[in-house]
């Protein structure tokens, strides 16, 4: 290792070898450059960095990882920046990498055939949904961050998102992987084959680890193909239960054609319309929790989807399951429908402080602990107010807390937030669940991860960085505690 003594690295000699390495173009120092990229999406983490790399090929990438290793300098790997939980953030000593895979944007190839894709890590989600579209096909993977959210970012994160019903979480897309290890060793997986029993599925080791076992340059996925069309369904129901057992009910009798199964709570709804300018509630009765509802048919079965929406809804009536509800007339009020609940978000943020969890527990237990642990929180804390909105149908909500009138930001998620945190933790762990959905550990849950969970699982993934990432240089601080023996890097 090149350091000026046994414990700094020379980041002079580093710079000098990188910037040979990558030119002006895949290397800048430039504050104002890379200064966007130092805060996370939610504005909590701001870190400094000693340069941002944004090599173009593979091929750049190991270099500079054998570089860094060479050097002891470590690198956060990023993509569009828009993870929720400081995973792509650096620290604040100024002395790591930002490495920016947004220049990896080729898609390699469409197979139709196949339904395959072989693209890089730097291709946007909607960049990706546009290209596939072109032939017919779909990733059946979406979110309200497509817009900037890269494949690399959201195979490192184990994204889920509104599909997860039908297709599930990032992991069930992805049929191959290639990953520059932290040696700079290239692991090339991208081949899919249907049987493969040569010991471990080493590309599921690195799906969700966060770029803290290697750095994700291109992946393999599963396509799908283009529905011939969809009807989008808004309906009001009187509790989480009922809303569950319409969830049951719609599974029974639309099976794979349920796509999407959201919940919305009257407050949420009430919050984007008040936020979102010309938007309007697609019931005129009100509610106490909302739901929407997407089905979809290939050209095959097309002709009976309205019929089939029409029959889900009019049977649901007849069981009492529900008090109203409406199918979109067009694709442009579908989408409205659909913009109400990817709004969530930005109306809470326009409206004040807050605390979010993604958090899980078993599907069918998710009613009865949204309505156990909501009053407790409030209880526990006088004047908040907790929201839980997303999805339903595969266990996974995202519980939110708003602080009360007058609450500074920032400050108040520091203080009373982490304590308010911490009990939401407590009470999933309670419940059998898990601290993180899909929105990944980061920074944000890092302690909170090492408090609760099973001491043999913590075993088992510091066992693991350790193998794949000796020298700790790989996105250091982020996802896997470190041991109370270990020196921080």
């Amino acid at each position: 290792m090149d350091t000026k003594d046994n414990n700094t690295p020379d980041y002079a000699a580093f710079l000098v070898a990188a910037r040979q390495l990558l030119g002006p173009r895949g290397l800048t120092q430039d504050a104002e450059l890379i200064e966007p990229w130092l805060t996370d999406w939610r504005g909590v983490y701001t870190g400094a960095a000693l340069a941002m790399a944004s090599p173009g090929t593979v091929e750049e990438v190991a270099a500079l990882v054998r570089l860094c290793a060479a050097h002891g300098v470590s690198l956060v790997p990023q993509g569009g920046n828009s993870g929720m939980s400081g995973g792509a953030t650096p620290d604040t000593s100024g002395h790591q990498i930002i490495l920016s895979l947004r220049r990896m944007h080729a898609i390699r190839t469409i197979d139709a055939e196949a339904r395959q894709v072989t693209c890089e890590a730097g291709v946007i989600l909607q960049n990706l949904h546009e290209a596939v579209a072109e032939q017919g096909l779909r990733f059946p993977l979406t979110l309200g961050g497509k817009g900037s959210a890269t494949i690399g970012g959201l195979i490192s994160t184990n994204a889920g998102g509104t599909q997860v019903l039908r297709h599930g979480t990032m992991r069930a897309q992805v049929l191959g992987l290639e990953a520059i290890l932290a040696d700079g060793s290239r692991f090339d997986a991208l081949v899919p084959l249907k049987k493969d029993n040569r010991g471990f599925d080493l590309k599921q080791v690195l799906i969700g680890s966060e770029g803290t076992l290697g750095i994700i340059t291109a992946a393999t996925l599963q396509l799908a193909p283009a529905p011939a069309g969809r009807r989008v369904l808004w309906v009001g129901v009187a509790s989480l239960q009922m809303a569950r057992a319409f969830l049951l009910h719609c599974d029974a009798m639309a099976g794979m054609a349920l796509e999407g199964f959201e919940i919305i709570p009257a407050y949420s709804l009430a919050a984007v319309l008040h936020h979102l300018p010309g938007s309007r509630a697609p019931l005129d009765t009100d509610h106490t929790w909302h739901v929407l509802v997407e089905l979809v048919a290939g050209t095959e079965t097309m002709a009976g989807l309205q019929d089939l929406a029409e029959q889900v809804l009019a049977t649901a009536f007849e069981a009492g399951l529900i008090e109203n509800a409406t199918i979109a007339a067009s694709e442009s009020q579908a989408e409205a429908f659909w913009l109400l609940r990817e709004s969530i978000s930005a109306a809470e943020r326009a409206r004040g402080p807050a605390v979010q969890h993604d958090v899980s527990v078993a599907v069918e237990q998710m009613p009865a602990f949204i309505d156990t642990v909501a009053p407790r929180v409030e209880s526990a804390f006088p004047g908040t107010k907790v929201i839980a909105y997303g999805h339903l149908g595969d266990g996974n909500v995202h519980l939110h807390v708003l602080s009360p009138a007058g609450s500074v930001q920032g400050e108040w998620q520091k203080t009373t937030g982490k304590k308010i945190s911490a009990l939401i933790y407590d009470c999933v762990a309670e419940w059998g669940g898990s601290i993180s959905a899909e929105h990944g550990i980061g920074q944000a849950k890092l302690a909170e991860l090492a408090r609760l969970t099973d001491p043999v699982r913590l075993g088992m993934m510091r066992a693991v960085k350790h193998a794949l990432d000796p020298g700790n240089i790989l996105n250091p601080g982020k996802l896997v505690p470190l041991a109370p023996d270990q020196a921080k890097p």
